[in-house]
């Protein structure tokens, strides 16, 4: 690909950065794991929020656990979440972010291993389409967070490279994911992580939220996208 052809990219995890979801998930998981008789405290449910279900459920339960109720956690964990997308609402200022960011040049991106359904949802509810330049699902990655891969797949949907473009996420996985794919990260609090420890994961700079994000918009990582080098 000519380098003058690349574009920058302004990545943008969904769930807990752009929208008001992640307790919603943590309840949901909590939920289903308590109905396939696997108790785990709520807040050790809450930080593993971010990972995809591969993942999230051997960090909750371990790898040598036996494996045969996975599918079925997963799916009833996908239809108690389904029952909160009516009620699903953006993190403040979040589609405005998007819409300054694009205005700035950047090409935005979201960087999200839902399904395609619930992305259909989330996209919905964040009502920021006209400025949306790509997105990924989980039928894009056969790794999930904290893996780089869905970072990377971001990347290829606009043709981009990790040096024309930063992530903005809000958990730990998703510092650690962008930072695999050599992608600085932006980080916010709105997933409950703090930003001591999202600061210690890695992540280039921490806001409060959306709204603090775009405040501060001229003095981030998305202040401006990088000029490519020939």
């Amino acid at each position: 690909m000519n380098q003058t052809a690349k574009k920058a990219a302004a990545l943008f995890d969904v769930d807990g950065t752009l929208l008001d979801t992640t307790y919603l998930h943590t309840l949901a998981w909590w939920e289903a794991l308590r109905q396939y008789d696997r108790a785990v405290p709520a807040a050790r449910v809450h930080r593993a929020v971010g990972m995809g279900a591969d993942r999230l459920l051997d960090h909750l339960l371990g790898e040598d656990r036996d494996r045969a109720d996975d599918q079925a956690v997963t799916a009833a964990h996908d239809a108690l979440y389904a029952r909160y997308w009516p009620v699903v609402r953006p993190l403040p200022d979040a589609a405005e972010l998007l819409r300054s960011c694009a205005r700035r040049g950047w090409r935005v991106v979201l960087a999200s291993s839902a399904s395609a359904r619930e992305l259909t949802a989330l996209r919905a509810a964040l009502d920021a389409d006209e400025v949306i330049a790509a997105v990924t699902t989980a039928d894009d990655v056969a790794a999930t967070k904290p893996e780089p891969d869905l970072v990377r797949a971001a990347l290829d949907r606009v043709e981009g490279t990790p040096e024309l473009a930063v992530f903005v996420g809000d958990t730990l996985w998703d510092v650690t994911a962008a930072g695999r794919a050599g992608v600085p990260c932006v980080a916010v609090e709105s997933g409950g992580h703090s930003a001591q420890d999202l600061l210690g994961a890695g992540a280039a700079e921490v806001h409060a939220d959306t709204a603090e994000l775009l405040a501060g918009l001229d003095t981030s990582l998305l202040a401006r996208p990088p000029v490519p080098t020939v």
